[in-house]
């Protein structure tokens, strides 16, 4: 017994030293990666669109008499003719990049587009009136924050750039 207790430690390091130096790839995870949109696109995006469109990633939702409004979580809002309940259907939608809330008075829908609160008129299907920088950048849908100072320093992001929401990634990478 007194030499298999050398051997023993022996194969336990070469083991240990195997392990340890061995390339271990990152784990893969699902994680959210910020999208971004220049203030000059970002003031021109808010269009009203007749006809359906799919719904992918459905949010908040408004009801004002008989249509149904509903967020689709940074891209818009749906518009749906809920006259008859037993058919509901969708009229339209609203493209408003970074779109997380909507509220609605008379013929006109309030919502976000990004930073910006936005007035549009359902009357005349065009934005009314736009109060820049009005709320804070959105927040991914795991509760990750942007950090301007982070992306401005290692992506060279230009300071024209608004975040306008995010996507879900497979990473294989660090997490910044």
């Amino acid at each position: 017994m007194g030499r298999l207790k050398p051997f023993l430690w022996a194969v336990t390091l070469v083991g240990v030293w195997l392990v340890a130096s061995a390339d271990v790839a990152p784990e893969p995870y699902d994680g959210w990666t910020p999208y971004f949109m220049e203030r000059s696109e970002l003031e021109r995006s808010v269009s009203y669109h007749s006809g359906e469109r799919e719904m992918a990633d459905p949010g908040k939702i408004w009801i004002a008499g008989s249509t149904i409004y509903v967020v689709e979580r940074y891209k818009g809002v749906h518009i749906i003719d809920n006259t008859n309940p037993d058919a509901p259907q969708r009229t339209g939608f609203i493209v408003a990049p970074g779109c997380m809330d909507v509220a609605v008075k008379g013929n006109f829908i309030y919502l976000d587009n990004a930073v910006d609160l936005v007035a549009f008129d359902m009357t005349r299907k065009l934005e009314t009136e736009r109060l820049e920088y009005y709320f804070p950048e959105p927040v991914s849908p795991s509760g990750d924050r942007y950090h301007r100072d982070y992306y401005n320093g290692h992506h060279g992001l230009q300071s024209d750039m608004i975040l306008v929401g995010w996507k879900k990634v497979l990473k294989a990478e660090e997490r910044p």
